[in-house]
Order: C-alpha cells, then structure tokens, then sequence
C-alpha cells in the first residue's frame, strides 16, 4: 500500500469518525459511559476478529508472535479505554462542536511525543500543519462561543491519551505486520475492560442496555469496527505525525454531522476554518513529496 492509499484510509476514517460523535451523544440513553464504552468496542472486536484470525494464521508462517507484542497490544487497548470513556463522558456534557474542536487537540501532542519520548525525526511541514490545523478547529468551532464547561475538560483530559494512543498504533501495526490483529486485540482489551469496569462501577441494567442498543451497534460496527481498523491499516503507511493531521479532519465531518441531523449551521468564518483544516492536510500530503526540509539526524 502506497503512502496516498493509507492517508485516504485515514481520511475516510476521519468521516466515519466525525458522523459517529452525534450517535455518541444521542444514542446512549440512560447507559452509563464505561459501559456503552465496553460495549461498542466488544461489538467492533467480534466484527473484526474473524479477519484478525485469518491474519495471523498466515503469518505464522514468517513469525511468532513475542509476549511483548500481545503486552504491547494490551497497553494499546488500556490506552484507547482511558481515552474513548473521558471522551464519552465529556461528549454528554458539552456540545458536539465543542467536542470535535477539544478532541483535536491531540493533533500536535502527536509529533511532540514522537520527538519527546521516542527521538522520532519529523519533517518541518508538521509543525505549522499542526498549528493551523489546531487553529482551523478553533475558527470551525465558533471560537467566540467556546465556554470551558465541566464536559470540555474531560474531552481536553482525552487528548492526551488519543495522542498516546495514535502515537501506540503506528508502534504496533509497524512492529507486528499484522494490523487486524493489533485492531481486534486492542478492541477485545477495551470491550471487555470496559464491560468489566462499568458493571462494577455503573450497574447497569437491562433496559439501559436495550435503550442504547441502536447507538452501540452503530458506533460499535462503524465507529471500531470499520473505522478503528481503518486507522491501524493506514498507520502501517504513513507516520503518526502525519496521520494525526488526517485524522484531526473528523471534526469537518462531525460539523456536518451536527448541520445535517441536528440543524446547527456554520457561518463563512467557520468555513473557513475547515478550509484551514483541509490546507494542512494537503501540506502534509504534498511538501514531503517535494524533497524539501528533509528533517536531519538528531
């Protein structure tokens, strides 16, 4: 798979992704967050697990898989867990545009990371793309209405994880050469994690359940189940860096999501802040193409 096919994954992604934040906030019902958590992802798990299977078999053949690549898949799935309960718990207690616009934050904290922690070299262009990727979201979301409410920190708190996480996927789909795997084994750690925690912690009952069933296989099939893999795929082919830009474009199309099924509009300014989004992503595309700023040796 070339570098333009995985970025096209990652950006269909991004649009499963951005339609799936109405579901989150309406499709709950009464379900308690940790639970409906546990519970999309278990459903995304079985769907890809059957693939996943058919993955490693023929694998097998070229090599094993080590303890710590299923420990490493295991952090993935703790990981994803922390970061899709704070998101769902803020997701129910501020607005959609909010969300999509605080969840990009992780776009930055992706190449700082890299940097940071694992002494990854970066191409320049990732550095003003984030900038203005971070300032597009701003500018989508209505910055002059924007009020910190209790729901937007624990969407901020969520940030630090998904950058964690993305950062934990391109690691393991290039470490194993199995993404289904990795996709199937970090959904199997978050769903049953989740349903474990959150019967513990939330009690739920039946009819919680059946109250948000519609919303759980939506987001479980679409949201995990297509778009989750999707990413682990692309991340194979293009570096985290990169494909948290991409990525970061799921508020465009959470955007949309809140004009089409909610009736929210957007004003010129704030289409020009998807504008803004949609030119980072094009830089990240095209400058590294073009030989120039080639990032040196640390």
């Amino acid at each position: 798979m070339t570098r333009i096919q995985a970025n096209l994954l990652l950006t269909l992604t991004a649009m499963i992704w951005g339609s799936s934040f109405v579901v989150q906030q309406i499709g709950t019902g009464k379900l308690g967050t940790i639970t409906f958590t546990g519970s999309r992802f278990l459903v995304g798990a079985l769907l890809v697990l059957p693939l996943a299977i058919r993955q490693m078999r023929r694998l097998e053949r070229e090599r094993r898989f080590h303890a710590t690549d299923w420990l490493g898949i295991l952090l993935t799935g703790c990981v994803l867990l922390t970061a899709a309960v704070l998101q769902q718990h803020g997701i129910l207690r501020t607005s959609v545009t909010n969300s999509g616009f605080l969840t990009a934050l992780y776009v930055p904290l992706v190449p700082l990371l890299g940097l940071l922690v694992l002494k990854r070299k970066v191409h320049f262009a990732i550095w003003p793309a984030s900038v203005c990727c971070f300032v597009g979201t701003y500018i989508l979301s209505g910055a002059q209405h924007v009020e910190l409410a209790i729901g937007d920190l624990w969407v901020i708190s969520s940030t630090i994880f998904w950058a964690t996480h993305v950062t934990l996927v391109g690691i393991m789909a290039s470490r194993t050469g199995a993404p289904l795997v990795v996709a199937a084994g970090q959904f199997l750690v978050c769903g049953v994690g989740g349903l474990l925690l959150g019967f513990f912690v939330e009690s739920p009952t039946i009819s919680q359940i059946l109250g948000a069933v519609w919303g759980i296989l939506y987001v479980g099939v679409f949201s995990v189940g297509m778009a989750f893999t999707l990413q682990v795929v692309g991340q194979r082919f293009t570096p985290a860096a990169d494909a948290a830009i991409i990525l970061s474009s799921e508020t465009i199309f959470a955007a949309l999501g809140g004009m089409v099924f909610l009736g929210e509009r957007l004003s010129l300014v704030q289409l020009s802040g998807g504008s803004l989004i949609l030119a980072s992503i094009l830089a990240v595309e095209l400058v590294p193409l073009t030989g120039i700023g080639r990032p040196r040796p640390l």
